[in-house]
């Protein structure tokens, strides 16, 4: 499979910077033709106008590995809702994550971040939702399940709320 590689910043001199290092640095690599075919077919580099939209773009490619490299990249962190693994600060490459750092290394990729998480003890795990209404609580709820029931035919479902109600 043929890596993504993404580079968000508002910072333009930065994305410069990053473009010109790119290619010093692609040509020492041992596996340069794969790095530069990954880069040319998957890789970008984006610039945004300030860091929300970072955080929009960030939030809809749902990263499998994100590095934050800035000071404040837990205060960031808290306003990523899709990604694998987040790698934050400067001093935190993604190969500390993938191999020393101690979290599961099975993650959501592909922008399947969006909608599931890294692999965890949960998985493992058979839960049950619990739900109870109070006799209170049943009397607004199942006016709403009575309703969405009929709009989906299900009339046994709303007789059910129905009657926990009237």
């Amino acid at each position: 499979t043929v890596a993504q590689a993404i580079f968000i910043t508002p910072d333009e001199a930065l994305l410069e910077a990053v473009e010109s290092a790119i290619e010093k640095h692609l040509n020492e690599l041992p596996k340069a033709e794969i790095a530069r075919t990954s880069i040319e077919n998957r890789g970008a580099l984006v610039l945004v106008k300030d860091r929300a939209e970072a955080v929009d773009l960030i939030n809809q490619v749902a990263p499998e590995h994100l590095e934050l490299c800035l000071d404040d990249a837990e205060a960031m962190s808290q306003d990523i809702r899709h990604a694998g693994a987040i790698f934050m600060g400067r001093y935190t490459p993604e190969a500390i994550g993938d191999y020393c750092a101690g979290p599961n290394h099975v993650l959501p990729t592909s922008g399947t971040a969006r909608f599931s998480s890294p692999l965890g003890v949960y998985d493992f795990q058979k839960r049950s939702s619990l739900i109870m209404c109070s006799k209170d609580g049943v009397k607004t709820l199942a006016k709403t399940a009575d309703v969405l029931a009929v709009q989906e035919n299900l009339d046994a479902h709303a007789r059910s709320a129905r009657y926990r109600y009237q």
